[in-house]
């Protein structure tokens, strides 16, 4: 069986890929499962680069394909920020639940189509011939009013998607893998893959 292993011990994201990846025959592991205790700078200009950067930072480590993602929340109306500095937005120790006030405070002179926004997922392969694969995939939707919905993590609850009536965190996690901007991308990814699987 193929390994593949995945830049993250985030176990939110690791359900998610395994899920996305059951019916492959591969086994996915986290940095965690591995025992890989690496602090990378990520320094990219764009999701792109900084999941190309990760991926090459843990080729020391492994002889394995390495996969990993730069994923963040980009909001129009306040020039696309968070963007890539999602996840340390008001320091990376801030919880999720500030962050979520913070973000609907700075749009509270917005209305409808103005609070447009987007998860975006870059995923990065690294193959053992060094040769290196990247998909872009984005779930749209709206800043909502309010946070809802206990399913997902991060910014789950802020993301409204009109054609649901309801936030990335009130969607199943099923459901959600279907359109989420990860799941594209990993789906697109897979495809990119079964060649070297």
């Amino acid at each position: 069986m193929n390994k593949i292993l995945f830049a993250t011990s985030n176990e939110g994201k690791m359900r998610e890929i395994r899920m996305i990846m059951a019916d492959e025959n591969v086994e996915i592991c986290s940095l965690k499962d591995m025992g890989i205790h690496v602090d990378i700078n990520e320094d990219g200009k764009t999701f792109e680069e900084n999941a190309a950067i990760k991926a090459k930072a843990l080729r020391p480590y492994t002889d394995a394909i390495i996969l990993a993602d730069d994923s963040g929340l980009e909001i129009d109306y306040i020039n696309k920020e968070p963007g890539i500095y999602s996840a340390r937005y008001m320091g990376e120790n801030t919880s999720y639940d500030i962050k979520n006030a913070n973000l609907i405070e700075r749009l509270a002179n917005a209305r409808d189509e103005e609070r447009s926004a987007r998860f975006v997922c870059a995923i990065a392969a690294l193959l053992p011939d060094g040769q290196l694969l990247i998909t872009r995939e984005t779930m749209e939707g709206r800043i909502a009013y309010e946070p809802a919905g206990e399913n997902g993590f991060g910014y789950d609850p802020i993301l409204y998607l009109p054609e649901y009536g309801m936030t990335s965190a009130q969607i199943s996690p099923e459901e959600k893998n279907k359109i989420s901007h990860r799941g594209k991308a990993l789906r697109a990814m897979r495809e990119k893959l079964r060649e070297y699987l």
